[in-house]
């Protein structure tokens, strides 16, 4: 494991209730400078996909891509990570049906709500319409997925769906294909075509 993951596994750790000690120490020994508060794992893919598309190296420049298992957790971690904690900038990105939970967070921890990026539905809706429907099903088939969405698609409970749900909802229907195609998706862009969320967190960092 990277340090820059042994750090992210410390904060995980203390956002959980155990010491903060291992957190500081790797914090100040690793330059750690800004904090990027994921709600899961496929966004975690995504953003890794865009900063190797781009020739970044985030964990170089001092940048923590930190996943919080779900967008409630987000209060915990601005406290540990904000101005009365560890003192590091705060981003993120989140839906906006979750935007609440962050915007409470970064009141708390008295960061600038700028740094908040929202996607309309979740990330990977954003990702689906940037593509078009069309190129979705073409690199879910490039993937070996396309027996399991036509069989998916061919459920009661799809039929007279938008093209969009479709996708969006597959991409969940297995564990792990999420984070799967939060990469998949990413390296498929064009440059001029990556979502407005995504793309205001990287100017930024």
């Amino acid at each position: 494991m990277s340090d820059m993951g042994t750090f992210r596994d410390a904060v995980t750790e203390w956002a959980a209730g155990g010491p903060g000690g291992p957190a500081r120490e790797l914090a100040e020994r690793l330059s750690v400078r800004t904090v990027v508060l994921l709600e899961g794992l496929s966004d975690v893919a995504a953003v890794g996909a865009l900063a190797a598309a781009r020739g970044r190296d985030l964990a170089a420049e001092g940048v923590c891509v930190q996943p919080m298992g779900g967008a409630m957790s987000v209060g915990r971690f601005t406290r540990i990570l904000g101005p009365d904690g560890l003192d590091l900038r705060l981003t993120g990105l989140c839906d906006e049906r979750e935007l609440g939970y962050y915007v409470r967070g970064w009141e708390r921890a008295g960061a600038a709500r700028d740094d908040i990026f929202v996607c309309a539905a979740d990330l990977e809706d954003e990702l689906i319409r940037a593509l078009g429907t069309r190129r979705v099903a073409e690199l879910v088939a490039q993937e070996g997925d396309d027996r399991p969405l036509q069989t998916f698609l061919r459920q009661p409970a799809q039929q007279g769906r938008p093209a969009e749900q479709q996708l969006r909802r597959f991409l969940g229907t297995k564990k792990g294909r999420k984070i799967h195609y939060g990469r998949v998706l990413v390296e498929a862009l064009d440059p001029d075509r990556v979502p407005a969320p995504l793309e205001g967190l990287f100017a930024g960092l």
